[in-house]
């Protein structure tokens, strides 16, 4: 125990003395968090710019150009007088959108000749694309229902009995989970952890390659007796302690301040910060053992951290990928803090009910524990090369 604490006294120092490691371990992580949950704080976007063009100008469309303004995630900036100016407008990224109704559209209505209301929106960003598609839609479908009950009306029909004919079937629609539909909550619990876990994969190689950079590596190992196990521990213990106390933080923030979603308790948001925290340093320490070089583990490290944002599946979902990279999800330690997440924080299911994610989670923390010889042998014979 004496000497394990001296091991951690000898880290502790280390931290201290090179300013990278508060940049990365605090600095940094604290900068995302606030970042990314500012940058979502509406939840959606909102008043993204969309155009009209207009041929008509009847009261109708005008009262449509109107309920088109008012929807939350639309906002009408510029009136076009033609299609070829509006497009042109969309390409230069002026507005996202745009509305077209041609002349005669209200006289078409009225003499129920169904005529063909147009928009355009761009997919360039999905987000904005999805969004406003659905509000145009929503407009086209409110303008053809307004005119149709009038329609009706005027030929004896009761609201209830107009309302039947254009709405036979009517949606009752609960979004669980996150009924709000807010993208600060679908998006910063992964966005914010896999950054976070991306800088423990960076710190961890980097911290143990310092020993070869500087030629500590034999007084280091030679403080530990020879035993690597107590060695490691002795360097990866402070580190574990700093960025649990992120983590943590992290956590406290979105769910107790920002008021995220969190129905799985408290139990289960320690749990796994820990097991994150852990298994992205195991992670960290299996790469740097299999190739003890601090730049070529870092790269590595680095590139798998990435590619993580992408295999997480919470923009595009695993299942639905081809069935080898359905297989390489899983040597992604995010995907599983992911899933956990989604399991037994986000919708209260048991721990029981996603044990292969918690399994491969407690499998990467133990990664070092198969590369310890070969650590040690690098420790001691292996020469820092610039």
């Amino acid at each position: 125990m004496s000497t394990l604490i001296a091991l951690i006294q000898r880290e502790v120092r280390r931290l201290l003395k090179n300013p990278m490691y508060g940049f990365c371990m605090i600095g940094f992580p604290l900068i995302v968090m606030v970042f990314f949950t500012t940058l979502m704080g509406d939840g959606q976007p909102t008043n993204m710019p969309v155009g009209v063009v207009d041929a008509d100008n009847t009261a109708t469309t005008r009262k449509l150009t109107r309920m088109l303004d008012a929807f939350q995630s639309s906002k009408v900036v510029a009136h076009y007088n033609s299609v070829e100016q509006a497009r042109k407008a969309m390409q230069q990224n002026e507005i996202y959108a745009f509305l077209y109704f041609p002349k005669g559209t209200t006289e078409q209505l009225l003499a129920s000749r169904q005529p063909q209301v147009s928009f355009y929106y761009s997919m360039t960003c999905l987000t904005a694309g999805s969004l406003l598609f659905r509000d145009l839609k929503t407009i086209s479908t409110l303008g053809a229902a307004a005119v149709g009950k009038s329609v009706l009306t005027a030929k004896g029909a009761t609201d209830k009995q107009a309302q039947a004919l254009l709405q036979p079937i009517v949606i009752d629609l609960h979004p669980l989970s996150n009924p709000w539909t807010n993208y600060n909550i679908y998006l910063s619990t992964m966005l914010i952890p896999g950054v976070l876990m991306l800088f423990i994969f960076l710190i961890t190689p980097y911290s143990i390659g310092t020993e070869l950079k500087f030629g500590d590596s034999k007084s280091w190992l030679h403080m530990a007796g020879g035993n690597m196990a107590l060695a490691l521990a002795g360097k990866i213990l402070p580190q574990t302690l700093v960025f649990l106390c992120v983590m943590y933080a992290y956590m406290a923030y979105v769910f107790g301040i920002l008021h995220f979603p969190c129905p799985g308790g408290i139990l289960h948001i320690l749990l796994l910060g820990a097991l994150a925290v852990v298994a992205a340093q195991g992670f960290g320490i299996f790469m740097f053992s299999i190739m003890p070089s601090m730049r070529m583990s870092m790269s590595v490290c680095s590139l798998w951290g990435v590619l993580s944002f992408s295999m997480v599946g919470s923009a595009f979902p695993v299942s639905a990928m081809d069935s080898p990279l359905q297989a390489l999800s899983w040597l992604f330690p995010l995907r599983h803090y992911f899933m956990l997440y989604q399991a037994t924080v986000f919708n209260d299911y048991s721990l029981m009910s996603v044990w292969y994610h918690l399994t491969a989670l407690l499998a990467f923390a133990l990664l070092p524990v198969l590369t310890l010889r070969l650590l040690k042998r690098s420790m001691l014979e292996y020469k820092y090369l610039l």
